[in-house]
């Protein structure tokens, strides 16, 4: 059987958390893709095609997984890389309410979709990309919950003119 996943997200930016669940999904899934929204309904710090860079730079180490931008419903999206599931993490009980919700809404639009989900390692269960650029926009460091080469892009972004 060859299962093909897809794991969306903005990924603005990748964490340690996304890259967890990710070498998780590649011992589950014969391939992944990471699908990298380009979602217009937020202000993100790097465009969706510098999301779909960093996001390649990290997983590159990865045979079986590859990242693409997208702009569409999920459900077209999966139809399109010719995946019949959806990844999702669950950080918290919290997530778990609004992650029901779209995996019944995408069931719905598409029959034959399935949505996974998976918990991130217990050290990687409080990072969100929403923390990390907040922490990273007023100076903190941000290694201990980013990639490095993330973590330098951070620093670039919020860097303060001479």
């Amino acid at each position: 059987m060859n299962l093909k996943a897809i794991y969306p997200g903005t990924f603005d930016p990748i964490t340690n958390g996304h890259v967890d669940l990710i070498a998780r999904a590649v011992r589950i899934f014969d391939h992944l893709v990471v699908a990298v929204a380009a979602n217009k309904d937020k202000s993100p710090l790097f465009d969706v095609e510098q999301r779909v860079e960093m996001a390649r730079e990290v997983v590159s180490s990865y045979d079986n997984v590859e990242v693409v931008g997208f702009d569409t419903l999920l459900v077209e999206c999966a139809r399109e890389v010719g995946a019949g599931v959806v990844l999702r993490g669950l950080r918290a009980v919290s997530d778990f309410e609004y992650e029901f919700q779209m995996a019944g809404m995408n069931r719905r639009l598409s029959a034959d979709f399935e949505t996974v989900f998976l918990t991130p390692a217990e050290q990687y269960a409080f990072i969100s990309s929403t923390m990390v650029r907040e922490i990273s926009r007023l100076g903190g460091d941000v290694s201990d919950f980013v990639p490095q080469k993330i973590s330098m892009a951070l620093v670039d972004r919020f860097k303060k003119p001479d």
